[in-house]
């Protein structure tokens, strides 16, 4: 049985849209920073191999960072649809409830806290 509360609804919809709306400008933000790294191209501004290790260790965590950000605005997608379609609030893979005070913690949940940790077990 999907959420049903239309009030509750709105809101986790509202918050899942506003979400989705700050991911959008911290991945724009570390692609435009991405395209004007010239620290990555000959003769820029990085000196010693010191400057050069750091400067990867930079690069690897905003990719991990755009990379995470990319994976959530995926699951936002998935949630907004799984609304449209009256689905939200039921588990992916068990088709049980997920409780409301999960969907309130984490508002894009696809799965219930059970299906979810074997879901991270496999």
């Amino acid at each position: 049985m999907a959420l049903q509360d239309s009030t509750e609804l709105a809101t986790l919809r509202e918050r899942l849209q506003a979400r989705e709306v700050e991911l959008r400008a911290e991945v724009g933000a570390l692609r435009a920073e991405e395209a004007g790294d010239t620290t990555r191209t000959p003769g820029g501004p990085v000196e010693d191999d010191g400057e050069r290790g750091e400067e990867e260790a930079r690069h690897a965590v905003r990719h991990a960072e755009q990379e995470r950000d990319t994976q959530e605005l995926r699951d936002i997608a998935a949630a907004l649809e799984r609304m449209d379609e009256g689905r939200y609030g039921e588990c992916v893979d068990c088709g049980g409830d997920i409780p409301l005070a999960r969907l309130q913690a984490l508002p894009s949940a696809p799965r219930c806290a059970a299906c979810q940790q074997e879901f991270e077990q496999r």
